[in-house]
């Protein structure tokens, strides 16, 4: 008869350690896709008809609506 010694750990006492530049990352990716999906002019105004037109652009190129 074969007895298990050692428990194997589960996965709920595994952490994953994400590093502070990832965090970062991910909220400068956030606030980019705010910029694309949502800005209808009012961060991007102040940057003139040139970025506003970029990121119209992106918006249609990833397919939403934006008229």
């Amino acid at each position: 008869m074969t007895s298990l010694q050692h428990a194997q750990p589960s996965s709920a006492d595994t952490r994953i350690h994400v590093p502070a530049w990832a965090w970062a990352l991910s909220l400068l990716a956030l606030f980019a896709l705010y910029l694309v999906a949502q800005d209808n002019g009012a961060v991007l105004a102040q940057f003139g008809d040139t970025a506003h037109e970029f990121f119209h652009d992106a918006r249609h190129s990833l397919g939403m609506p934006c008229h």
